[in-house]
């Protein structure tokens, strides 16, 4: 890996571990990145799978405070991560590259219209703080959180905002708090996937120890700053990398 490269991937993971520290969709800047410099789709998506976990980790770790009190319910949804994870990661290695290649361009303009659509997912979420809501959510949100999970293994960009999308619908908790699930959620997801990635599949062990450096720091730095990004600049980059990388998956 030339040094240009390394600090270009490098960058992405720093965005990205900030990125999904505080609205998910990281993975719309490290995989296009990664396809920028010529990785075939498939090792792109497993390399930046694995690079992201300590990214995962810290901004988990940055939200300690708020997961304060939801031991309880972290434990009852890990289960559903950690299946859907392992579901979606050994999909992925069970169905041929060129598969991957077709549908990516679709996941990826599904992640862009989910982060559009954040901001009235979010006011839709406030406006139903008066309506009859859960503490717990139950079976609804286990197998919720499992779909997300399963896509999360699969590819993973956006599950963070399906999971607030789901978790703000049906939850009667503070969002702050959600999203520090969401973050230990998301951990384990792609902690899983890697397993099964790191036992089975083709790793650029170079790209994934750059991003994982960057998503480390950028986690962190996610978690204590975040708050304060402006969303409409966010949410604009996000959307423009989404459709440069559909464009670059079409046009290979």
């Amino acid at each position: 890996m030339e040094a240009l490269e390394a600090v270009v991937i490098g960058g992405a993971g720093i965005v990205a571990g900030a990125m999904n520290a505080v609205v998910g969709s990281g993975t719309l800047i490290t995989f296009p990145t990664l396809l920028a410099f010529g990785y075939p789709p498939v090792l792109a998506n497993v390399s930046n799978n694995i690079g992201l976990v300590p990214g995962s980790a810290s901004a988990a770790y940055g939200y300690r405070r708020e997961l304060r009190g939801q031991r309880g319910r972290v434990l009852r949804l890990a289960t559903a991560s950690l299946l859907g994870g392992l579901i979606g990661a050994l999909v992925l290695l069970k169905l041929p590259a060129s598969a991957f290649d077709a549908v990516v361009p679709v996941l990826i303009l599904i992640a862009c219209v989910l982060v559009l659509l954040q901001p009235r997912l979010n006011r839709w979420v406030s406006n139903r703080k008066g309506s009859r809501r859960s503490r717990d959510g139950g079976v609804p949100v286990w197998c919720g959180v499992l779909g997300t999970g399963m896509y999360g293994g699969y590819f993973g960009a956006a599950q963070g905002v399906l999971m607030m999308g789901l978790f703000g619908a049906v939850l009667d908790e503070d969002l702050q708090r959600l999203n520090a699930v969401k973050n230990v959620l998301s951990c384990l997801v792609n902690g899983i996937a890697a397993v099964v990635f790191i036992a089975a599949a083709n790793v650029s062990w170079p790209a994934a120890g750059v991003i994982a450096v960057g998503s480390t720091l950028g986690g962190m730095l996610g978690a204590r700053i975040g708050r304060k990004l402006s969303p409409a600049v966010l949410r604009g980059i996000i959307v423009a990398v989404g459709l440069t990388a559909s464009v670059t998956v079409i046009l290979r």
